[in-house]
């Protein structure tokens, strides 16, 4: 780990330069504009395999140099973003943990739960923040149901839903990418969208119900294996799927709330619909990510559901950006995250998400493989 004077900029090292890798460095470059008193920090490595490739993103991200072996990384870096496949999340986060490097890492935490472990009791030895990258948290209008489930506006929850649903593998000669292997992704639809809606119920509700109990689950793959293509657009080979395309569980929380969680990639029509909905005793919520700036709210004595537009200055991070009803989208969430992922750093303090909390995601994502192997329901 390099030494930082006193105001000097983070010197950030960002490990995946594709979908996370673009996003996250979108959000570090828009941080000074609207979040003046977020750390300064400098985009000084990014890291990957295909220099070619990497050189290329490093220009175009705005990162100073580039490195393919993470290991060497570390030693430039202040803080350390692993945004690569999830089989390759434990390694290089306990390496740099141990060395004393704060680390943000993209969800779910690891292919398994045994990792997922080591990477929470790393963070536990660590002295620095490790933070996992749930974006949802940090839409406002998500922030905005938290406080009124708190406020007691909903009254008891009693029971919860869940959807996350995609439809880009509806077509079965979709290629195949890792996200279909199990050794590189430890499961399908179920870690890359099931561990989003897990951890977004968890944290609107989990004071007011404690955490999952028990749970049934199962999980379904509908094509069994898929191409690969050459660079000229003809099929190399089929290679099988090893994780899942879709997935439902039943869950029951400590207080007795109930809830159903579902996630597929082969929803036809669904682009990228997450959805959760909570209901209480005096009223209830519903949210939907492809109406990110929304929140649907039913109170005790309505006679139906009034869609609140969650622009205003006083909603969470509003202030930071534009006037009432200009609205904010999907990349916001990582402008959000990022700014207090990186101020926990800059004062020394714990993040949320931790690693701890995303092990216990993890859990659950555990537990509903192996209701679905043991066809019987599982005690967490």
């Amino acid at each position: 780990m390099s030494e930082t004077p006193p105001d000097e900029p983070l010197k950030v090292g960002v490990l995946g330069y594709r979908f996370m890798g673009k996003a996250h460095a979108n959000a570090l470059a828009r941080l000074p504009m609207f979040f003046p008193d977020a750390p300064a920090v400098e985009r000084h490595t990014l890291i990957g395999r295909n220099e070619a490739a990497l050189a290329d993103a490093a220009e175009r991200f705005g990162f100073a140099h580039t490195e393919t072996d993470w290991e060497a990384a570390l030693e430039e870096v202040d803080v350390f973003y692993n945004l690569g496949p999830n089989h390759v999340h434990a390694e290089p986060s306990i390496a740099a943990l141990e060395a004393g490097i704060p680390v943000f890492c993209e969800k779910p935490l690891a292919p398994t739960l045994e990792e997922a472990a080591a990477m929470r009791d790393a963070a536990a030895a660590a002295d620095v923040p490790a933070g996992c990258a749930f974006n949802y948290r940090f839409v406002p209008a998500i922030r905005h149901a938290r406080n009124l489930i708190a406020n007691g506006d909903l009254g008891e929850i009693r029971q919860v839903r869940g959807r996350y649903l995609q439809d880009w593998l509806v077509d079965e000669e979709a290629p195949w990418a890792w996200r279909m292997d199990a050794d590189m992704a430890g499961s399908g639809a179920l870690g890359d969208l099931g561990a989003h809606t897990v951890d977004l119920l968890d944290f609107l509700v989990a004071d007011e119900t404690g955490p999952i109990e028990s749970l049934s689950g199962q999980l379904r793959t509908f094509v069994g294996e898929r191409p690969v293509f050459d660079d000229a657009g003809g099929i190399e080979e089929y290679r099988d799927v090893t994780v899942d395309d879709a997935y439902t569980a039943q869950v029951r929380y400590e207080s007795g709330a109930v809830g159903t969680l579902e996630a597929t990639r082969m929803a036809t029509g669904h682009k990228n619909d997450h959805t959760v909905e909570v209901h209480g005793s005096k009223g209830s919520l519903r949210f939907s990510l492809e109406r990110l700036n929304e929140l649907e709210v039913l109170r005790e004595g309505d006679r139906g559901y009034e869609t609140v537009l969650v622009t205003d200055e006083e909603d969470p991070y509003l202030d930071h950006w534009w006037p009432p009803g200009h609205v904010l989208g999907w990349e916001h969430t990582f402008v959000h995250e990022n700014y207090e992922f990186l101020s926990a750093v800059a004062e020394g303090r714990e993040f949320s998400p931790s690693f701890a909390e995303a092990y216990e995601v993890q859990r659950v994502l555990d537990a509903v493989e192996r209701s679905d192997e043991s066809g019987e329901r599982v005690e967490l």
